[in-house]
């Protein structure tokens, strides 16, 4: 088997020498290409899921219940324990009533759905809401992120 250094004399060939320099010419090595036939193309289909913010806002989470002590009391006499209770007693319940409970310093409703029912999104939206009608809408919305 010729070793690496046969192999390397045979393809250079050292034409003069002038002084330290050498001058050399390369000779081509037979050059055998051998084709292979390229493996068939495979198609890989690779599902990658993607999570985006309306895609984690599809999960749903299961409704809280407020127990009966954490209920909320409201001026009228109804008694509410949950989100969905609080958008059925907006819906019937009038401005100055509603307006006992969201004043411009303090909003009951939005503090105990913070505290209690530990939305923190709704409660913000909440305390934005001026009217009965914009809090119906509120509740309403966030109502969606709820299994009921």
């Amino acid at each position: 088997m010729p070793t690496l250094k046969s192999k390397l004399s045979n393809s250079i060939k050292i034409i003069s020498k002038i002084g330290a320099k050498k001058t050399v010419t390369l000779k081509a090595a037979p050059t055998s290409v051998v084709k292979k036939p390229l493996p068939e193309a495979k198609t890989v289909t690779a599902v990658k899921k993607v999570i985006t913010k309306k895609s984690i806002k599809t999960i749903k989470k299961p409704l809280v219940v407020a127990p009966d002590q954490k209920s909320f009391w409201v001026k009228n006499g109804l008694i509410l324990n949950s989100l969905a209770a609080l958008k059925q007693a907006l819906l019937n319940m009038d401005a100055e009533v509603y307006s006992y409970h969201a004043r411009k310093d303090t909003n009951h409703f939005s503090d105990w759905v913070l505290v209690v029912l530990n939305d923190e999104a709704c409660a913000s939206d909440l305390k934005k809401a001026a009217t009965v009608t914009k809090a119906q809408l509120v509740v309403t919305k966030h109502l969606k992120n709820y299994k009921i």
